[in-house]
């Protein structure tokens, strides 16, 4: 991997594993869907300041309406997701079960986009649900509805991850490419717009369950929206752009790694064996479908 490719890669990394910190403050006063929305919608008006400093003309090459798809299943779907497991689950611990997305991709692209689904990548995911398993099995969070409803949402947002990179090189990148940073700008819309009811639809039923006058909530917010959204997707999508969609998945690699990082030392969440257990059987799964070199 290019070493300006990997440190974009170990950047995005930090940003998304602190999104996991952010989500965990934010949702218990604004809620779910409201957290997400806010977040994308922080995140598409924070690229579209960076667009104009950088003086980027808006040129979709008829891509545009492709683009606000592509942001409903790689933004709006798994935000939301994450925002429901994080009502449930500590920050580290949705962080490792998104390391399950390069899994998602080997199931995703073998199913539905011809990849070829090798010895080697067959171990890698029954290794990656054995991890996977672990953690939810025997994590720090007792078993319960709440765990399987955050786990499971956990599992949809990766598979809409996996989705995602294919999308791109199939919709956009095979049909002649687009910047990188227009693409980015162009998801956020989307799921801005596929956010919005949903978020209105929460306020509408709860309004006096949220909680809209709290300072740090906001400036979670503000961080989860411009630095780990607006920031973390330029990065992203060059690195799909520069390397296709499955390599720049090894980000999910690092992401726990942060994750777990900013959850003990910020909200005191506890660091326990399956950590490591399911941690070290994800990481190999991945090594196997990422690294190894494919028979």
């Amino acid at each position: 991997m290019p070493l300006p490719s990997l440190l974009r890669l170990l950047l995005l990394s930090a940003l998304w594993g602190a999104s996991f910190l952010f989500m965990r403050i934010a949702t218990p006063a604004l809620g779910a869907f409201p957290t997400a929305f806010f977040r994308v919608l922080f995140g598409a008006l924070g690229l579209v300041a960076i667009l104009a400093v950088l003086g980027v003309r808006w040129q979709f090459d008829g891509k545009f309406k492709t683009s606000l798809a592509i942001g409903m299943v790689n933004s709006g779907i798994p935000f939301a997701m994450f925002c429901i497991a994080a009502q449930y689950l500590p920050a580290g611990y949705s962080a490792m079960l998104n390391a399950s997305t390069p899994l998602m991709g080997v199931v995703i692209g073998a199913t539905f986009f011809q990849e070829r689904l090798t010895r080697d990548r067959l171990i890698g995911v029954a290794l990656g649900v054995l991890g996977v398993s672990v953690l939810v099995g025997t994590g720090p969070v007792a078993l319960s509805r709440g765990l399987l409803i955050g786990a499971g949402a956990c599992l949809v947002a990766a598979g809409c991850y996996g989705l995602s990179g294919f999308a791109v090189r199939r919709w956009i990148a095979e049909r002649g490419g687009l910047d990188s940073r227009l693409i980015a700008m162009g998801s956020q819309v989307g799921a801005t717009l596929l956010l919005a009811p949903f978020m209105l639809g929460q306020v509408a039923l709860a309004p006096h369950a949220l909680v809209w006058n709290d300072l740090g909530v906001w400036w979670a917010m503000l961080a989860l929206g411009l630095a780990c959204t607006s920031v973390a997707y330029l990065f992203y999508f060059r690195l799909v752009e520069d390397l296709g969609p499955i390599k720049p998945l090894t980000v999910t690699m690092l992401v726990p790694l942060f994750g777990v990082l900013w959850g003990a030392l910020f909200l005191g969440e506890r660091v326990t064996w399956a950590h490591a257990v399911g941690g070290l059987l994800i990481a190999g799964a991945l090594w196997l479908i990422l690294f190894r070199r494919q028979r």
